[in-house]
Formats: C-alpha cells, structure tokens, sequence
C-alpha cells in the first residue's frame, strides 16, 4: 500500500484532485480541511470491497478491503495523530523513527504548491530524511561518561 500511496498522493493530491488536497499545505482556519474529504474518497470502495467481496464469496475482493481499511486507519495514527497532532498523544516523542517521518512530512510541508514536492509517501522514507535525524541525535544527545572498573565507588572493586 506505501506504493499505492505514494503515487496517490504525488499523481492524484498534487494533480487534478489538487483543490482538495491544496488546504492541507496552505493550513486555515478550523480543525476541518477539504483535504479530509479523501476520507470518504477511499473509505467507500474499500466499505464496497468488503460489502460485495462478502456477498458473492469472493473473498479477494473482501481482502482488497479490508487491506485499504487497516491503511486507512495507519494513515489516521500515523499522519494524523503522530505527524500533524491533530490529536496531541505523541507531541514530545523523540522516537528516531517518529522523528524521521514528521521531519520528511515537513519538508513535504515546504512546498506551498502542487509542483516540485518531495517524499510523498508515508510509513516509509529516503535515507537522506534517516541522515539527517540521526546527525540531529549526535548532537543533542550528551555522552554519558563510562564508569571505569577502578573506580571507588561503594561496592566495587577498587583494583587493589
């Protein structure tokens, strides 16, 4: 689905569905955008995948669904809840990995237009976005000092 994603977003949002995906890079007023009408744009044939694939026992079809719904809601923690803390559960994580994915998502965030954007995609991104976190966590993580066998703290040996 990171795939599928990807193309959406870069193809779909940011071409001729772009008045819709447009308020979500150029942020208003309201806790609402255009941007979640997709919601509803990919929730229904994933409720009809379902609904059908049941229906008529093709299964398939029904696990074509159910696959576009666990991605939907991944989408929904991981874009909205842990990137755009529309919900404020991971506000002060300094998870790498979390880290990693807002700072790709921001520099997606930069680009004001539907043109010349960068990293579409959303569980997965580019080393570049992996370098620049982790050289962040060199410098602001300080260096614990290691505790030498000789030294004379209680209840260690003293080298003697």
């Amino acid at each position: 689905m990171e795939g599928i994603t990807w193309l959406t977003h870069r193809f779909i949002m940011h071409g001729f569905l772009w008045r819709l995906h447009q308020d979500h890079h150029k942020k208003g007023a309201g806790f609402f955008e255009k941007n979640d009408a997709f919601f509803l744009i990919f929730a229904i044939p994933c409720w009809l995948c379902i609904m059908f694939g049941l229906q008529f026992k093709a299964y398939w079809v029904a696990a074509i669904g159910a696959g576009i719904a666990l991605y939907g809601l991944a989408y929904f923690i991981v874009h909205e809840v842990i990137i755009h803390q529309r919900f404020k559960f991971f506000a002060r994580s300094n998870n790498t990995y979390i880290r990693t994915i807002r700072w790709a998502h921001k520099m997606h965030h930069k680009h004001l237009d539907k043109h010349e954007g960068e990293s579409f995609g959303m569980l997965f991104v580019a080393k570049k976005y992996w370098d620049k976190v982790r050289a962040d966590n060199k410098r602001t993580i300080p260096r614990q000092t290691p505790v030498h066998r000789n030294s004379n703290f209680p209840g260690q040996n003293s080298g003697a």
